[in-house]
């Protein structure tokens, strides 16, 4: 498999859109097209290869599932994990001849960690290149000169995007397959070198979920709920999306807790309507 220069434009296009500060915007960009999930699907439809495209997405979707960007600080970049180390995982996924979901995702999950890391360059080379447009911009609002906020919005910060996330993208995913052929020569799959490669792999999706359980879990009974999910998917065979239909009704069930103690807690003490009003006589 390789990699055209209209597909690599496609996937360049793609991590602009899907980069913050967004240019597809928080809600559409970042938090939609720039997951993993999404973007693998997106470079499965480029590259011609889905199946293989959405199962590398899940794979690096479960290691980067609690990622947050609190106050910018920005430990791995979402444009780089989803439109650079899902592309070239799939190449890599080809170069081997793996197959099966459990190899697929040992595979690709230190790719899309290694290029995640380093996609945090191009995350602060936006930003940083964006600040002088704000410049140009408070200078328009200090002259009274407004319409030229439209282009500090609209216009100058395609400049950022083409130079950080379009051409580092289209480059690194044009000419990524010569590094990825490279490490199917020298790189064996029964050497030690992929041996444990695979077994980071296989181990790094835990530090996802261990990351997500340390923001919700705040108490022992918060684990039950999550265990659950483990113990439909293990014992009844249910797949993601079953699992999370059955969860719905421990949601509502749970919402519906939550009213009643809540009413509970604003009713008042006597139990009914108390009128203050002193009685005539």
């Amino acid at each position: 498999m390789t990699i055209s220069w209209l597909q690599a434009a496609l996937l360049g296009l793609f991590a602009s859109l899907a980069s913050m500060p967004g240019m597809g915007g928080s809600s559409i960009g970042n938090y939609t097209l720039g997951r993993p999930l999404v973007g693998g699907l997106v470079s499965g439809l480029i590259l011609g290869d889905i199946k293989t495209g959405i199962m590398v997405g899940v794979a690096l979707q479960v290691l980067y599932i609690a990622l947050v960007t609190p106050g910018g600080t920005v430990s791995a970049d979402v444009r780089a994990i989803s439109y650079i180390g899902i592309p070239l995982a799939i190449l890599f996924v080809h170069s081997k001849g793996i197959t099966g979901e459990a190899a697929i995702a040992a595979a690709a999950a230190p790719i899309g960690a290694a290029v995640g890391t380093i996609g945090t360059v191009l995350f602060y080379g936006t930003a940083t290149t964006n600040l002088l447009w704000q410049h140009i911009g408070w200078k328009a609002v200090e002259k009274g000169e407004f319409k030229k906020l439209y282009a500090v919005d609209w216009v100058y910060p395609w400049i950022s995007h083409f130079v950080f996330s379009f051409l580092p993208t289209m480059i690194i995913t044009k000419f990524g397959p010569n590094m990825v052929e490279l490490m199917k020569e020298h790189l064996p799959m029964d050497g030690f070198i992929m041996k444990a490669l695979f077994t980071v792999g296989a181990l790094l999706p835990c530090v996802g979920i261990a990351i997500l359980l340390k923001q919700i879990v705040t108490k022992a009974a918060d684990f039950i709920p999550f265990f659950v999910g483990f113990t439909l998917a293990k014992s009844l065979g249910l797949n993601l999306v079953a699992s999370a239909v059955v969860s719905l009704i421990f949601a509502v069930i749970y919402y519906e807790l939550e009213v009643i103690k809540s009413a509970r807690l604003t009713a008042p003490a006597g139990g009914g309507e108390f009128d203050d009003d002193e009685e005539d006589i």
